[in-house]
């Protein structure tokens, strides 16, 4: 098997795994990395959603080998330190999550959004976020707190 070397939250980690494994599967099972959950494993869902290189994807869809060239990855682990990015302090204060399944890529979806547009209208909202489904459609919290966060920018 070959060892991938991968920048993942500020720090460089190597894995030992098969060619082709899914990049949610090494940050899950091999360096601990639980926040990015596994729901649809076809990349339609966004429960998945990290950043590389400030973009957002799918980790279920991307191969271990597509990043491992010194590509900054980023975790809903690596986007703060202490919870206090404005869309997690967002989250939190408009009480968005139910189950909470989704969240962590809810959260790095919209935090891609500001990074990209810090003061979005709700439409650019809407269609930023309409590939992150919700099971028990929270929505309307989502986008209210996506409105707040942009407001602390």
């Amino acid at each position: 098997m070959p060892v991938f070397s991968l920048k993942v939250n500020s720090s460089t980690r190597e894995v030992n795994v098969d060619s082709g494994t899914s990049l949610l599967w090494v940050l899950r099972e091999h360096l601990g990395l639980t926040g990015t959950k596994y729901s649809c494993g076809v990349g339609q869902c966004g429960s998945c959603t990290i950043h590389v290189e400030g973009s957002p994807m799918r980790a279920c869809t991307l191969a271990v080998e597509t990043v491992a060239k010194g590509q900054k990855i980023t975790t809903i682990e690596g986007l703060s330190e202490k919870g206090d990015h404005p869309v997690q302090k967002a989250w939190a204060a408009h009480q968005v999550p139910q189950c909470g399944y989704c969240q962590s890529g809810q959260i790095m979806q919209a935090a891609a959004l500001l990074e990209k547009n810090p003061k979005p209208g709700r439409e650019e909202i809407l269609q930023y976020m309409n590939g992150n489904l919700c099971r028990c459609g929270t929505y309307m919290r989502i986008y209210k707190a996506i409105e707040s966060a942009s407001k602390e920018l």
